[in-house]
């Protein structure tokens, strides 16, 4: 068995990809520097993230498939589903060893999970453009926390940028602890200090603008006038507005 270890990153990936053809050996099992091998490994070669060699393994997929494609592969990489980068790299493997396009060959495993998961992360990044609730702090800034099930956050920030360009936001993912700042200009990746925020990924009250919570409980009184106790459905309350979002909507405190 082969082995390859590598930096967990998008372009570490691709580097392991051009490594596997310059040295006509494909791994069996991708690793992190950490993880434990498995028995009975024959050898193990460790990947250097090299951005040319990633560069031109995305250029040959230019090359071979459609720019949906190329989506997918990323959105299956946001996925963080466990083996999601052995899915990604015999996709590719098959996209660069085939005469004719696989895109739409939905009877081969590896390219009908493509797109399942492909699928599941952007119902995903729709429900965070859904459901994300600012609140103004003290000094004008709008403030987001989410926890998205996948990385998704990524996949937002044309439509934020575009939606509220006349304002300074930040979204943070307090799963994976950073987030996006806006300044009217561009869009930067940043961390916040944890003493920010509230267990529940909220800001602390005290830094926030005087007149939140007066707006916060005109909407909360707004989405109770217009609940129609007769035809209240809690099933498929849920099942279009996931409990695991509650927690970061106003309306449902």
């Amino acid at each position: 068995m082969i082995v390859f270890r590598y930096d967990k990153t998008f372009e570490g990936l691709l580097t392991a990809i051009f490594d596997a053809y310059n040295r006509n050996t494909f791994p069996a099992k991708l690793l992190s520097s950490g993880e434990i091998e498995p028995l009975f490994v024959e050898e193990c070669h460790t990947v250097i993230t090299d951005t040319k060699k990633s560069g031109r393994v995305w250029k040959g997929l230019e090359k071979k498939t459609m720019p949906i494609t190329r989506n997918m592969l990323s959105y299956v990489w946001l996925s963080e589903i466990n083996g999601c980068d052995e899915t990604i790299f015999k996709y590719i493997r098959k996209v660069f060893d085939n005469k004719t396009s696989i895109e739409m060959n939905f009877a081969d495993e590896d390219v009908l999970q493509v797109r399942n998961i492909a699928q599941k992360v952007n119902r995903e990044k729709q429900r965070v453009i859904e459901f994300v609730r600012f609140q103004k702090t003290a000094d004008g800034m709008f403030f987001a926390p989410i926890a998205p099930e996948h990385n998704v956050l990524p996949l937002t920030l044309e439509h934020f940028t575009k939606r509220f360009a006349d304002q300074q936001w930040i979204i943070y993912d307090t799963k994976r602890d950073y987030g996006y700042f806006y300044n009217l200009k561009e869009t930067t990746e940043i961390t916040l200090d944890r003493d920010t925020l509230t267990q529940e990924g909220k800001v602390n009250v005290d830094l926030l603008d005087s007149e939140e919570q007066l707006f916060q409980h005109l909407w909360k009184s707004y989405f109770k006038s217009m609940t129609i106790k007769e035809r209240i459905n809690p099933k498929l309350h849920r099942q279009h507005l996931p409990v695991r979002f509650w927690k970061y909507l106003t309306e449902k405190q």
